[in-house]
């Protein structure tokens, strides 16, 4: 129990860490009144919505919590407490990604008045605000699992045959935890997709203008959605896989009970707490890490983020290496989870499955930094091709998606067998737990990059100097990068948490073996198959009719109101230059100042993206509920069986090919030479590459990241109802 104890001290720590940075971003010098201004818009656009997303997902937690304390009453396995563990775990994945976006609206204008002096101060600003959502995340994980652990002990008692019931119950935390992702990632990503896209085609394409001019009144709707889609979004995204990953290791952890009891000095619970005490240590190499990264003004922040990243990595294999040889026994013989046949399991072999995990991790991560990063290979590929038109540069996006999905998942499949050998089902869940035992800093370096978005379009609404846009550009260009890898370890994480609640439900339901000649099974493979096509699906068509309607405010605004229609025609004059107008010209664009109506374009977003993430979120958790009951258990194991492989399939060629498109806009952007013609912005083929990333932009930023919750959240889904289909 003492570990359990040290676990949550670990989470209430990350708590404490996030508190201080906090503090010492709020004390930071917001700049000029005009930053003060731009970024209120933008906090009170990013809370009205979470306040009219937090009043849709009430009602849904209140009632599946009802439904599970009912079902958890009428179950020998389970208890209506499940219904606590649920809504605790839905709480905590709404309170982290509110207390990260309070934070990141905090922290976006200040890094806009640091970028000003320097670009280490900018760089130190942005990325504390990252380490604010990071610690929040892992520190309400790890505090939320420990702490309802510890009062299930005490309440159901510390007998080893009374923790499969703990365990069944605490799986209602993870089950809030995913609920809550999905529809907080689907519901930010329609947000921040029909802004951008707004923004992009009508402010860059038609009218000619940045999409962080102020003249564009998407622009704040844009801006919001950075912090709604890859801050709250991606936090409750990750705190769902985080969670995921402890709770299936600790599910199939309970089975060494019976061998470990008189063993191992913890009653057996050893390979059940390891989990949670790994998590612990991550918290705490995660905090350290963090003081690593630090640049002088000519350095470079990939570098700053890359060593704390490496520093914490390396300090978490040696701790975990003490953790794993000091907690479990050095060999023990046990029945394999589901085959039932025995074998041996090792500490060091537990410990090389983490080891493998992490690596397996780090090396999706740069195959997905192949794919997409600006200047590599598939990307100019893209580029080319923009040079004849829209159409083939959505051929070569197209084409980079499907062809980067190869690795990855060879990737994943070796990770999975390796594991397996060293250390059984049990080594697959602790694999996945090494991927993600670094959230806190991998969450910091990702959520650093939105904040740095925010600060360049800040810099550019407020009419700062290039020097300032450049410097902040310089941190954002790193933050795409960052995304893009840590895009590439959920996806890998996912597939392999999936895997171990898989398992976990199979053991909970006596599932032995699936079947794949049962016309059930097969029946479920087809549908779970299909389900992530009709998700991305949704998903792309609630962007799209969302977009429509931005586009259409965004035309309306040009055209109806004088002042913009005449700033518009001083700016075509003068080729977009507006920093050095005079006489008439300037008169006229200053008039424009403030005259577009930011509000409309927030309540446009806010409106669709909260009708539109209903149906989608519905979905992952009325079907695995209908086949299980309807079908059996068998039907549900083939449906996940479906789900997971297309799942991550989809997930990396959306996820990629998006990436890709971006990065190539990106390169046209900064100028670029293709036999021997220069292009730059504004370009025919710079316009054909805006209309692929904007094609791109819901693959990267809302269906393909929503896919990873979908598979988990339909496996955890599973593994609840499990007590009550076996």
């Amino acid at each position: 129990m003492n570990y359990a104890i040290l676990a949550v001290l670990a989470g209430v720590l990350a708590l404490l860490y996030s508190f201080w940075r906090t503090i010492w971003i709020t004390k930071k010098d917001p700049g000029t009144e005009k930053m003060q201004k731009i970024g209120s818009y933008i906090a009170e656009g990013a809370m009205a919505f979470l306040k009219a997303e937090y009043k849709v997902l009430v009602i849904f937690v209140i009632a599946v919590a009802i439904l599970l304390g009912i079902s958890g009453a009428n179950t020998t396995d389970s208890h209506p407490l499940v219904a606590l563990s649920f809504i605790v775990g839905a709480f905590c994945s709404g309170l982290a990604g509110f207390l990260g976006m309070r934070v990141a609206t905090k922290a976006n204008y200040r890094t806009t008045n640091a970028a000003r002096k320097s670009l280490s101060e900018a760089l130190a600003i942005a990325f504390a605000g990252g380490s604010v959502m990071g610690m929040g995340v892992v520190g309400l994980g790890v505090l939320g699992l420990g702490g309802l652990f510890i009062f299930y002990e005490y309440f159901f008692g510390f007998e080893g045959d009374k923790v499969v019931q703990v365990l069944n119950v605490l799986s209602g935390f993870s089950l809030g935890a995913s609920s809550i992702a999905l529809f907080a990632r689907v519901g930010g990503g329609i947000y921040t997709k029909a802004a951008d896209v707004g923004a992009d085609l009508v402010g860059k394409v038609e009218a000619g203008i940045p999409e962080d001019h102020p003249l564009n009144p998407a622009t704040i709707a844009d801006n919001v959605g950075d912090n709604v889609g890859d801050v709250a979004g991606m936090g409750a995204d990750l705190f769902e896989s985080y969670v995921g990953s402890i709770l299936g290791s600790m599910v199939l952890g309970a089975t060494f009970i019976p061998v470990l009891q008189n063993i191992d000095g913890m009653g057996g619970l050893s390979a059940v707490l390891l989990p949670l005490v790994l998590a612990g240590i991550g918290i705490i190499v995660s905090i350290l890490g963090s003081f690593a990264v630090r640049i002088g003004e000519s350095g470079n922040p990939q570098t700053a983020l890359n060593r704390g990243e490496l520093l914490a990595g390396i300090l978490m294999l040696a701790a975990s290496y003490f953790a794993i040889i000091g907690m479990l026994p050095a060999e023990w013989k046990a029945p394999g989870i589901l085959t039932g046949e025995e074998r041996i399991f090792t500490a060091n072999g537990v410990f090389f499955a983490t080891v493998f995990g992490l690596i397996a991790g780090i090396l999706v991560g740069f195959v997905t930094e192949y794919y997409t990063g600006t200047g590599k290979p598939p990307v100019i590929q893209i580029v080319k091709q923009s040079t004849t038109g829209p159409a083939t540069n959505i051929i070569a996006g197209l084409g980079v998606g499907m062809q980067s999905t190869a690795i990855p998942i060879i990737l994943i499949a070796a990770a999975i067998m390796v594991s397996y050998y060293f250390a059984g089902l049990y080594g697959v869940a602790i694999a996945a737990l090494g991927m993600l035992a670094n959230t806190g800093i991998q969450l910091a370096v990702d959520a650093y990059g939105p904040i740095s978005d925010n600060a360049g379009g800040i810099a550019e609404m407020s009419e700062q100097p290039p020097e300032v846009r450049q410097r902040t550009d310089k941190l954002d260009a790193v933050g795409n990068t960052t995304a893009a890898i840590g895009k590439g370890f959920a996806i890998a994480s996912a597939a392999l948490t999936a895997l171990a609640l898989f398992s976990a439900f199979m053991k909970q339901a006596n599932v032995s073996s699936i079947n794949v000649s049962d016309p059930n099974v097969m029946a479920g493979l087809f549908l779970g198959g299909m389900l992530p096509f009709l998700f991305s699906s949704l998903a792309m068509g609630a962007v799209g009719r969302a977009a429509m309607d931005m586009i259409n405010e965004v035309r309306r605004q040009f055209t109806e109101i004088p002042e913009l229609k005449a700033a518009l025609e001083v700016m075509k004059k003068h080729h977009g230059e507006t920093h050095n107008l005079k006489g008439k010209d300037k008169e006229i664009f200053e008039a424009a100042d403030g005259k577009a109506q930011y509000a409309k374009c927030v309540e446009i977003s806010t409106k669709a993206a909260i009708r539109e993430m209903v149906m989608p979120g519905l979905l992952a958790v009325i079907v695995p509920v209908l086949v299980g009951f309807v079908f059996g258990a068998n039907a549900l194991g083939g449906l996940l069986a479906g789900v997971t492989v297309t799942g991550v399939l989809m997930a990396i060629f959306q996820s990629n090919a998006g990436g890709a498109w971006d990065n190539a806009k990106k390169m046209f952007e900064g100028g670029i030479e293709i036999n021997g013609k220069h292009y730059k912005k504004g370009s025919d083929a710079h316009k054909a590459a805006v209309v692929g990333d904007t094609v791109g932009d819901p693959l990267k930023d809302t269906s393909g990241p929503s896919l990873n919750i979908l598979i988990k959240l339909m496996s955890v889904v599973a593994l609840v109802i499990a007590p009550l289909i076996k």
